[in-house]
This record gives C-alpha cells, sequence and structure tokens, in this order.
C-alpha cells in the first residue's frame, strides 16, 4: 500500500466529458472501438477496485446525470498512484491524447477525486456532490485533483470534522 492510501481508505475517480457528436456518429467510431479495450485495461491494472456499469452494459456511457450529452467515468483505486499508472504510463494514454477529438475542453472542473472508506461503492449522486465542491469551493481533502491532491489521512479528519 502506498504512503497515501492507509488500507483502509481508496480513491475515488468521476470524470464527464461534454461530447461533440452523438456516440452513434460515425466521428466517434474510434472512441466507441476504444470503450472495451480501455475498460477491459482498467478492470486488469495494478490498484483497480471498481468502476460503474450499467446494467445490461459493459460500461455507463448511457447514464447521463450531468447532462444529456455529457457522458460519465467513475471507477475506485486502491491510491492515487494506481490510478495515476493507469491514466498515464498504461495504454490509456494515447486514448486521452486523442480526447479533443471527441470532446469539447471544459472551462470548469470535469475530474474529482476522493478519499473513500475501503469496500464502500460511491453512488452517482455522491460523485455529483464532489465535482460540484470542487467546482464551487475550489480543492480540499473532499474534492480534489491530481494536481491539488490530499492524503487519506486529511480527508479522515475532514470527514469527520463536517459530520
Amino acid at each position: 500500500m502506498t504512503p497515501d492510501a492507509p488500507a483502509s481508505f481508496h480513491l475515488a475517480q468521476f470524470n464527464v466529458a461534454t461530447l461533440r457528436l452523438p456516440l452513434d456518429d460515425p466521428g466517434m467510431v474510434d472512441f466507441v472501438a476504444l470503450l472495451d479495450p480501455m475498460n477491459a485495461l482498467a478492470d486488469g491494472a495494478p490498484g483497480f477496485v471498481w468502476r460503474l456499469v450499467e446494467e445490461g452494459r459493459p460500461d455507463a456511457t448511457g447514464m447521463r446525470p450531468a447532462g444529456a450529452d455529457v457522458i460519465i467515468n467513475f471507477s475506485v483505486w486502491e491510491s492515487r498512484e494506481s490510478l495515476w499508472d493507469f491514466v498515464y504510463r498504461s495504454g490509456h494514454l494515447e486514448t486521452m491524447r486523442r480526447r479533443r477529438e471527441w470532446f469539447h475542453r471544459h472551462a470548469d472542473a470535469h475530474l474529482v477525486l476522493w478519499w473513500i472508506p475501503a469496500g464502500h461503492v460511491p453512488s452517482v449522486g455522491e460523485a455529483m456532490e464532489r465535482l460540484a465542491l470542487l467546482r464551487s469551493m475550489g480543492p480540499s481533502p473532499r474534492a480534489f485533483t491530481f494536481g491539488s491532491a490530499y492524503g487519506a489521512g486529511e480527508a479522515a479528519e475532514t470527514e469527520t470534522a463536517t459530520a
């Protein structure tokens, strides 16, 4: 276990992406073709714990809690390092490099991270609240980004103080 993630905590990540085109548009064919391989890569990555999928689907691209043209990605990892390694040190990076082909640039935060008790399965509502908190208040132990990370201990202290 890494120093930022005691065994009793895992890192939740939630991100939103505003589509340039509907998923069934020919301009999205490369992105759609990458969904299954990228999800399989995540599922097999060291430190992966859980990801959101819709009933009867291999992903969550049909869920639209942030708007009709906004898709979500939601997962839980053992540590910040394990998520970072998947995002930036695996085959996922090539997909990230192409994101502007498929998604509009967000003016506000589109990714939020927060610590959860190990074993807790966070809800989409919880994720939307954390993203809203990051957007309205900026980074804190309750909602942060890779560039403004907080440790699990800081998050636990903050959650206890606000409970």
